[in-house]
């Protein structure tokens, strides 16, 4: 509580600035809602009796106020509620303080001029009471609506030779010595010295109210006024609760010894039997004292409590858990994390020892700003060495309590921090350090420290940090471990997610990729496209019905088999009955949806098989008309029994394919068809590449709210690759056909000015031409060169045997053209076609712009990038 009021201040002054206090808050009905323990020693009332009686019959306000205070403006009081207006009819929206003589009913005529007379009894005995007192109107959202503030004036009596009694116009000692000159008033808080404090000490008078409602009637009292005492017309002193809390074990003692001695009828003391009574009253309103020092702490953590751990983001946590602590219970809070625990990884291991580093994550202050920012910054990792009170409270598990730190010690502390001298913000300064624990691991640490002018850091202070630690520690690893899982979940589905060549042969895509909003942000939504043979390109977009990690594994799976197949040069209505039956084999309760097309550049021309997917849209580049694919729905991959359908659709260089899942276009409550709209729409706005069309089709579906799924969007512009860059002979199964196969390749290189590579790709025809007139089962043999961003030489004959790589010996004649193959090519494979096998191979371009692009392409080349996953 408060240690005095500053050292400018008079003497006198200074004894009367610390003033036990009643304290009594009003609700809009004009009843008692708040009776402290003060309020019963003033007035005699058990808070048991008060609460919820009208105030009129217990406090001297409303007599006072009849007849207009000093403070009384020109306009009647109003807004604080029809209850409350009619029993403070003169109160106006101006604080309001006056001075009133009680008794036992009896008329006083030497009462003050702005106090009035109501008979009051305390303990049962008629009294006679000099009562200072402020009241204030509250306006808010609480049912409180007047605050009142009460203290008896006859403690100011100091006898015809203390300061009350000198001076003119001093009354003597007449009614008790209490001079006329004392009398309530208000001052703004600035006007003393010490104003931060005084402000900072306000709610210690609200012992008992909820850290919402002091915050709020603390900012009115501000507003409206400081209560001060006025001893002249010049000396106003501030005023401040003294709760005044003796120890326990002292004051249990004296109960126990008055109550035998009053229970025996042996001795008493010095003032007799009715001297024992008051002192048992005495004790007994210091312990109604302490409970209510204890309700306030109980308060406090229970407002902590719920003002912490609104979230599970582990920042936002920190800063929640800072902000709770200050300043209601210390001036200053700076908070460690493990390392561990910062990086979002598993829990620590083993106890903090001298080389474990503490991450300084938050420091929150009431001084001025940049004052512990500039010596103390947030982010920064440190040790601590053994004879810290912060190693021993870290490797302890326990408080630790410093009610002042030395000049010693702070020069100790202060060791720590290299160059930065913060021993000006230490030193004199009471510390506590409570650690951040959860199931006895030490998360962290707190530093809390309260400025030298306020009370030290005492035991229940440790027990109240030790409890607010806990509750936090818990919250900490909460977030923690909800942040550990996310971080594991996030990168399962990444690792899953395809990294996709923004650029293929005849095409260009583009892809994004949206977590869902609900279950660790992980779905089964997929995306990918695999390189096939003669320069086509497989495209395919998943989802897996259901969200969490069991989807995202299950995507794996299906998203490993879709590329296998695909590499088989499957028919997409063959992949998708190969996947349907494996969804059936892995599970019975795998379900997914898929769309699986095959574009390819040369035919001009995209299959496509559906299997319970949201259609695809082609944006034609003639005329950027939009359009909605008229696919066979299908079933579901796992549904089974299921015929799929494979569909032709033809397209022109600059087309553009838009592929997503139903989590961009469909929102509760919302007919599909109103986002498939909305997909075409933004599919056919124009756009400077294909990131900025992505980015268009997000924001126009992206924006509509009820969206928890994740998406997957995938744009492939299908540039196609134009007849000049592809060359194409028929060959017959004979010996000869592999030299006639060099001469012709030598000529189209010279045509396209490639003649550098001529001696490569002569060598590399020769071997597969000739690998084709040994193994073929007819008599077709056709070769193919296209030139794109590579140069492509594919051979394809009637065989069904695929051939291998072999390790040929010494002796053997055969089985070295592949591995001639496979170290002079840049890619090769092989693959069976409709009618029997391809065999082919790549070699590396230069890079030519445009090439094999379109117009379109040469305009957006220098546009496009790589794979782009946006969160």
């Amino acid at each position: 509580m408060h240690s005095g009021v500053p050292p400018q201040l008079p003497r006198q002054d200074a004894a009367a600035g610390r003033i036990p206090l009643a304290v009594v808050v009003v609700d809009g009905d004009g009843r008692v809602s708040h009776w402290s323990s003060g309020a019963r020693r003033l007035f005699g009332h058990p808070k048991e009796d008060a609460v919820g009686q009208p105030v009129v019959e217990l406090l001297p306000v409303s007599g006072a106020l009849e007849d207009g205070g000093p403070y009384e403006g020109d306009e009647g009081y109003s807004g604080l509620g029809p209850g409350l207006d009619a029993s403070l009819n003169g109160l106006t929206s101006y604080p309001a303080a006056g001075r009133a003589r009680l008794s036992d009913g009896a008329a006083d005529d030497g009462a003050a001029d702005d106090g009035a007379e109501r008979g009051v009894t305390h303990g049962g005995d008629a009294h006679r009471l000099d009562v200072l007192w402020w009241a204030y109107p509250l306006v808010g959202p609480g049912r409180e609506r007047l605050l009142v503030l009460a203290a008896d004036a006859a403690q100011f009596d100091a006898g015809p030779e203390g300061p009350a009694a000198e001076g003119p116009g001093s009354e003597g000692p007449g009614a008790g010595g209490v001079t006329e000159r004392i009398a309530p008033g208000f001052a703004l808080h600035t006007e003393f010295p010490g104003f931060v404090e005084l402000a900072r000490r306000l709610p210690e008078i609200l012992p008992s109210m909820s850290v919402q409602e002091s915050t709020r009637i603390v900012a009115q009292v501000l507003d409206l006024g400081y209560p001060v005492i006025e001893f002249s017309h010049h000396d106003r002193v501030p005023v401040t609760p003294d709760w005044g809390v003796p120890m326990r074990a002292e004051r249990r003692a004296r109960q126990q010894e008055a109550r035998r001695a009053t229970a025996a009828g042996g001795p008493v003391g010095a003032g007799g039997p009715g001297r024992e009574r008051q002192d048992l009253d005495d004790l007994d309103a210091l312990d109604d004292l302490e409970h209510a020092a204890v309700r306030e702490r109980l308060e406090f953590l229970n407002e902590v409590s719920g003002r912490i751990g609104s979230s599970l983001d582990l920042a936002r946590t920190i800063q929640e858990v800072s902000a709770a602590v200050v300043p209601r219970f210390t001036d200053v809070a700076g908070t460690y994390l493990r390392e561990q625990v910062i990086a979002g990884e598993g829990f620590p291991d083993g106890p903090p020892d001298t080389t474990t580093l503490w991450h300084r994550v938050a420091v929150e202050h009431v001084d001025e700003p940049g004052r512990w920012e500039d010596v103390v910054p947030v982010g920064e990792s440190m040790p601590f060495p053994e004879h810290t009170p912060f190693f021993r409270c870290m490797t302890t598990g326990e408080p630790v309590l410093v009610p002042r730190i030395s000049e010693q010690a702070g020069t100790a502390i202060a060791s720590q921090f290299e160059k930065r001298d913060i021993r000006p913000l230490i030193n004199g300064r009471s510390m506590l350090v409570v650690p951040l624990k959860a199931r006895n691991v030490v998360l962290g640490f707190m530093i809390l420290l309260r400025h030298p002018e306020r009370a030290e850091f005492n035991d229940m202070d440790r027990v109240t940090g030790a409890e607010l630690a806990a509750r936090a520690g818990l919250v900490l690893d909460n977030a923690r471990m909800y942040t550990y899982q996310e971080s594991v979940a996030e990168a399962l589905q990444d690792s899953m997610l395809p990294q996709i060549t923004p650029r293929m042969a005849g095409c260009d895509t583009a892809t994004r990729y949206l977590p869902g909003t609900l279950l660790g942000r992980v779905g089964g939504d997929w995306f990918d496209s695999v390189k096939l043979p003669g320069s086509r390109t497989a495209l395919v977009v998943g989802d897996v019905m259901g969200h969490g990690l069991s989807s995202a594994a299950m995507m794996g799976q299906l998203r490993t088999a879709v590329q296998t197949m695909a590499a088989l040069d499957l028919p997409p209505d063959q992949l998708l009955r190969n996947l349907d039956d494996l969804a059936q084999r892995l599970g019975e309760h795998y379900l997914a949806t898929c769309l699986y097309a095959v574009y390819d550049p040369v035919a001009g021309e995209l299959l496509l098989a559906n299997a319970g997917h949201v259609p695809p849209v082609v944006v034609r580049a003639a005329d950027g008309r939009s359009e909605l694919l008229d696919l066979p729905a299908g079933a579901p991959i796992g549904v089974g029994g299921v015929p799929f359908e494979t569909v032709r659709v033809t397209v022109e260089p600059g087309d553009r394919l838009v592929m997503c899942t139903d989590g961009l276009v469909e929102v509760r409550g919302e007919d599909i068809g109103v986002g498939l709209a909305t997909l075409c729409e933004s599919a056919a706005h124009p756009a400077a590449s294909m990131d900025d069309a992505c980015d268009t089709i997000i924001r126009a579906l992206n924006t509509r709210g009820g969206r928890k799924d994740d998406v997957a969007l995938l744009m492939a512009r299908l540039n196609g690759i134009a007849a000049e860059d592809v060359a194409r002979w028929h060959l017959t199964p004979a010996a000869s056909e592999a030299g006639r196969a060099r001469g012709l390749v030598r000529q189209q290189l010279a045509a396209w000015r490639l003649d550098e590579h001529a001696d490569t790709l002569e060598l590399l025809v020769s071997e597969l031409v000739t690998n084709a007139v040994r193994h073929t089962a007819g008599d077709r043999i056709e070769l193919r060169l296209v030139r794109t961003d590579s140069l492509l030489c594919e051979v394809t004959d009637d065989g069904h045997t695929l051939p291998t790589l072999l390790s040929a010996g010494p002796g053997d004649e055969s089985g070295r053209g592949l591995r001639v193959v496979s170290s002079l090519a840049r890619e090769w494979g092989t693959s069976r076609s409709g009618g029997g096998k391809s065999v082919w191979c790549e070699l590396s371009l230069p890079r030519r712009a445009g090439a094999g692009a379109g117009r379109e392409g040469d305009r957006h080349a220098g546009d496009r990038r790589a794979f782009s996953n946006s969160r």
